[in-house]
């Protein structure tokens, strides 16, 4: 009875060892998968940090030309160019 038993407690110790060895393969595979997954989502967030960055600049210069467009120095670049009009002391000058 001792061989069978050895031969018994060799066989159970390949298979704890092949099991172990499939768990490891497995959870490597999953570390390699959200190591992947996180580097995407690290890429996406400096993506939309720039994309929040740009966003927030053209907001700013939207509010810019809106106090620019409520100026009276639009009104009077509006009416010089678009319908010619100037003020009675200024010369025009034109092209021949």
């Amino acid at each position: 009875m001792g061989r069978y038993r050895k031969k018994k407690n060799k066989t159970g110790r390949m298979s704890i060892a092949c099991i172990l060895m499939v768990l490891l393969l497995f959870m490597s595979v999953q570390i390699i998968k959200l190591y992947q997954k996180d580097q995407e989502y690290i890429a996406r967030e400096a993506d939309l940090t720039t994309q929040f960055e740009q966003e927030t600049e053209r907001a700013d210069q939207l509010s810019d030309y809106e106090k620019y467009i409520g100026s009276q120095e639009y009104v009077e670049d509006t009416a010089k160019s678009k319908l010619g009009m100037v003020y009675d002391h200024e010369i025009i000058f034109k092209e021949k």
